[in-house]
């Protein structure tokens, strides 16, 4: 999976938005102002991912070399995901939309439901 198509496939999901931050070096990727994804664009092949803390630790265990803590002001629910690695691009898909999910739970209700029973647009 490279870069542009995981950015596409995150633009795909209800209401994704973009901007850039750091001096062009990282791509947000925001439902409704809330940063799900960031995807680095300096060639080290990350992209950073919300995460339920529980499911994260599960996922750093079984996949030591693919994720990571994220260096987030609350680390322990981002995991950073190499996303050039060996990681399948279904599962890269899958934690997009984990991310995804986890942010859009936090959201005002009326927002939150409407975007959760939204049929996403998966490749």
């Amino acid at each position: 999976m490279d870069i542009e198509y995981l950015r596409i496939y995150c633009l795909s999901l209800p209401q994704c938005t973009e901007d850039m931050a750091f001096g062009e070096d990282l791509l947000l990727l925001r439902i409704c102002g809330k940063i799900f994804a960031c995807i680095s664009l300096n060639g080290n092949g990350f992209v950073t991912l919300k995460c339920d803390p529980n499911y994260a630790i599960e996922l750093r265990e079984l996949y030591p070399a693919d994720i990571q803590p994220a260096w987030h002001w609350n680390k322990k629910y981002w995991n950073q995901v190499k996303i050039d690695g060996h990681l399948k691009e279904e599962f890269i898909k899958e934690l997009i939309n984990h991310s995804y999910t986890e942010v859009v739970k936090k959201l005002p209700k009326a927002t939150r439901d409407s975007l959760l029973t939204s049929n996403y647009n998966k490749y």
